[in-house]
């Protein structure tokens, strides 16, 4: 998913994206914090090493503040432990 990223990054030089961070609740939301922006820091560090403008994307880190399911089950969690991609703008 990532390279296919980069492709469509190099495809579309005028696109400016966001890379959001997310986890699930476990621990406190501090550590969460952290841990979702070193995630969503992680995945741009891997664009920006493909050749794709660090000025282009934004990451930040949400921790547990935007959960796609309950944090009731593994399963549930799994899904909340996750890096999303948005797009911020075309210039």
């Amino acid at each position: 998913e990532l390279d296919k990223t980069v492709e469509f990054m190099k495809e579309n030089p005028r696109i400016k994206i966001q890379i959001s961070g997310h986890t699930d609740n476990v621990g406190n939301e501090k550590d969460n914090i952290a841990l979702s922006a070193n995630r969503a820091k992680a995945v741009a560090d891997y664009l920006v090493s493909k050749g794709i403008s660090a000025v282009r994307i934004l990451s930040k880190g949400f921790g547990s503040s935007q959960p796609l399911a309950e944090n009731n089950s593994e399963e549930n969690k799994a899904l909340n432990r996750r890096t999303e991609l948005s797009i911020l703008s075309v210039e």
